[in-house]
């Protein structure tokens, strides 16, 4: 059966923020046919760090970003569409990946077989994937409910579809898009940095959705991101994906979880914690999609 499909994705400043976006997208090339990726304008060499992927199915697009979109992250939007549109005509889907997410391998056979699956099906609008978050460190993972559990991220090659808010999801024609769950796992890496850099990559991103004297009141005043500002943690024991290894091999800081320190929550919130781990309900949890 004949399929296309297209990564996009969206990068700014991959090299001073430390983004693993050549990881991210390496993990998504197998599966795809071409990949998008739309560089913003950087302070750094972003557009040198993408072109030495050395991979004829990459194609870049250059863009600007509009900074004065200073509300709910919605420059993120923006530039996710920018690259959405970008894609090629022939293609069935769009595989979306931001800059600090990555698939591990071993869920490629089963993302390609559930795109050739509802490929035909106009009423599947796109693919439910799964997340585990990192923090700290690449040993431990979130397992409260701070964390969204599901994302969509891959998307039909509909151009009623468009990125809503802050690039977290999508809507088509500013409807839930209708959604089928797949046994697929993204890793997110967003909260796994030299706390220097973390801290430096947060004063930027809030950025996107506040103004000058609300970073400089919320942001505190330190070199370093203070990580032990979590609420709960468990240890990761299984692998991660083989393009994250060396990057894995690099980490220059120490992480260490104490689960007596850091946020303590309201009962109400330790009790629909406990509930979702034992029962798997997500009651009262924000869903930005419609399972089908």
């Amino acid at each position: 059966m004949n399929m296309k499909v297209s990564g996009f994705t969206i990068i700014r400043n991959a090299v001073k923020y430390d983004f693993p976006i050549v990881e991210a997208i390496k993990s998504i090339l197998p599966v795809c046919d071409e990949v998008v990726v739309a560089v913003g304008k950087s302070e750094d060499d972003t557009l040198g760090l993408i072109k030495n992927i050395g991979s004829d199915k990459i194609k870049i697009i250059e863009t600007v970003w509009d900074d004065s979109l200073r509300e709910g992250g919605k420059v993120l939007a923006v530039e996710t569409n920018k690259a959405f549109e970008a894609i090629s005509k022939e293609s069935d889907w769009g595989f979306y990946i931001q800059a600090d997410e990555c698939v591990h391998e071993k869920y490629l056979p089963v993302i390609k077989e559930a795109m050739l699956k509802w490929k035909d099906n106009p009423r599947v609008d796109g693919l439910l994937f799964n997340y585990l978050h990192f923090y700290g460190s690449y040993d431990y993972v979130g397992n409260s409910r701070k964390w969204y559990g599901h994302e969509i991220r891959i998307v039909r090659n509909d151009k009623q579809i468009h990125s809503f808010r802050d690039a977290q999801g999508f809507r088509k024609n500013n409807r839930l898009l209708k959604v089928k769950p797949i046994d697929a796992w993204m890793y997110h890496y967003g909260w796994v940095k030299d706390p220097r850099t973390q801290q430096e990559k947060r004063k930027e991103f809030e950025k996107m959705w506040h103004d000058d004297e609300f970073v400089e009141k919320k942001i505190a005043v330190s070199e370093e991101f203070d990580y032990s500002s979590i609420d709960s943690l468990a240890k990761f024991e299984g692998t991660h994906p083989e393009v994250m290894q060396e990057r894995i091999n690099r980490q220059n800081w120490t992480f260490t979880y104490d689960p007596t320190k850091g946020v303590k929550l309201p009962p109400a919130k330790r009790f629909l914690n406990f509930l979702e781990k034992v029962t798997g309900r997500e009651i009262g949890r924000y869903k930005n999609y419609k399972k089908i």
